[in-house]
């Protein structure tokens, strides 16, 4: 018996609760037409709030019991005197349960584990039997919800004003669940990041300069001067905040303003795209480009012009290709915010006699500006959470220095080598990628908070 089989019968129910609503509420309005009155709400109304009586019940029942049923049907199968031969626990055990299943929802043939044959049949008992009460409560809910709702029907009924608060609740949950999503990671990071303050000092960990965490230390005995992250914050903002700035400001910009400016209809409707493809490539893609083609050119030049300690992995080419990554978000909000500006105040210029350069430089750029640097804050957001880029790239060392030939590391890539190895969760070295995400957390929100900020200024100046 399938597990979908009860949610496709609360769909069922509430189609046809539908119906039987539906037409029920036409002859309400077919009597109200001979009587010279009307209906309050439209027969689609009366028809959706029983719908909505008869499927979310069920809905619900149905969806809850697809996730339970399994361990219901399991515990059940353990119950049975065939199950005393498994083994206590291991893979062992699990194997013989997952093959006996297999066999007795028709996902496998023949068994190839000792004592899963003999299970095949306690399995089907309890899947008919927690199968058919889903069955029977889902029916059950719907016909009690549908014919609650049925019975209620009368051509004065508001069901419109209740199925369109129905659909607003529906609205605003949807809408909570980002909020509760950003509640849920603030909380988890800030549990986690006392955790590890526990151990190691927040001063310590701030303003640190050496940063070399060891899993394999007893926590009792490590050395919290081995927790500094400056070296990382310095990475960060090297390769993400100034690096990649430099690459990717300039461009975007010049680039919003040939588009809104110069660019004839035709050129923009071609170009303006494929700048913004930019923008869906996979960050994996950019880091390979990085490591393959960037890094080596830029080691052979610096090689070239003397510098001994140019690596393939460097700063400078992790920040270049993250430079090309952003700039269609520059380009874009540059282009929205340029794009915004009141054609009067262009022609105004043009007509005192200032050129088009001269517009660009004295009325456009200083009255776009606010949406311009909405548009970089996202883009330094978007640069110092990248990873990829990083990993391929920029190398693992964490390293106090402005050459950008060498190899430098982020927050990014030491909280994925923290959490992806095989060390405890309880261990400072792991918990350490939480207070690097906290700090990057509050970064980020930091930034995203002050774009907002500017661009709600720059609506209210032009809307």
């Amino acid at each position: 018996m399938s597990p979908a089989l009860p949610l496709l019968l609360a769909l069922a129910l509430g189609l046809i609760a539908w119906l039987a609503a539906r037409s029920r509420a036409w002859t309400f309005r077919k009597e109200a037409l001979t009587q010279g009155s009307a209906l309050h709400s439209l027969p689609n109304y009366h028809g959706w709030y029983v719908a909505l009586w008869a499927a979310v019940p069920a809905t619900v029942f149905a969806l809850a019991w697809t996730s339970l049923s399994p361990g219901l049907v399991l515990g059940q199968v353990l119950a049975d005197p065939a199950a005393a031969a498994l083994p206590a626990f291991g893979i062992g055990r699990d194997a013989v349960l997952s093959e006996a299943q297999a066999i007795a929802s028709g996902g496998a043939a023949t068994s190839f584990q000792t004592g899963s044959a003999a299970l095949v049949q306690p399995f089907r008992t309890a899947m008919t039997t927690f199968g058919t009460i889903g069955i029977v409560v889902t029916l059950v809910l719907g016909f009690a919800g549908g014919a609650f709702a049925f019975l209620r029907l009368r051509p004065d009924f508001t069901a419109r004003t209740r199925v369109e608060r129905a659909v607003m609740f529906t609205l605003l949950g949807a809408s909570m669940v980002a909020i509760l999503t950003t509640l849920g990671i603030l909380v988890s990071l800030v549990f986690e990041t006392f955790r590890f303050f526990q151990f190691v000092s927040p001063v310590d960990f701030l303003f640190g300069t050496h940063w070399g965490p060891d899993p394999m230390v007893d926590p009792a005995a490590i050395r919290t001067e081995a927790y500094g992250a400056f070296p990382l914050f310095w990475g960060t903002i090297f390769i993400g905040a100034v690096i990649a700035m430099l690459v990717a400001i300039p461009l975007g910009l010049m680039s919003a303003i040939y588009l809104t400016q110069y660019a004839s209809a035709t050129v923009r409707k071609w170009m303006k795209p494929m700048l913004e493809i930019l923008a869906g490539v996979p960050t994996v893609v950019y880091g390979y480009f990085a490591a393959l083609t960037v890094a080596p050119l830029i080691r052979d030049f610096g090689v070239g012009i003397g510098i001994s300690s140019a690596s393939s992995e460097s700063a400078l080419a992790a920040g270049i290709v993250m430079g090309i990554m952003i700039i269609p978000f520059v380009s874009s909000m540059a282009d929205d915010s340029i794009t915004a500006v009141p054609q009067a105040m262009r022609d105004g210029s043009l007509a005192m006699g200032a050129t088009t350069s001269e517009t660009i430089k004295k009325v456009l750029i200083p009255a776009a500006l606010p949406g311009i640097v909405a548009g970089v804050m996202l883009a330094v957001s978007r640069a110092i959470g990248e990873t990829m880029i990083v990993v391929m790239a920029a190398g693992a060392t964490a390293r106090l220095t402005a050459n950008p030939f060498e190899t430098m590391t982020t927050v990014t890539f030491q909280i994925v080598a923290m959490l992806t190895g095989e060390g405890s969760f309880d261990h400072p070295a792991t918990l350490s990628a939480f207070a690097l995400g906290m700090v990057l957390f509050l970064v980020t929100l930091t930034l995203n908070y002050i774009a907002l900020r500017v661009v709600k200024r720059f609506r209210e100046a032009y809307d």
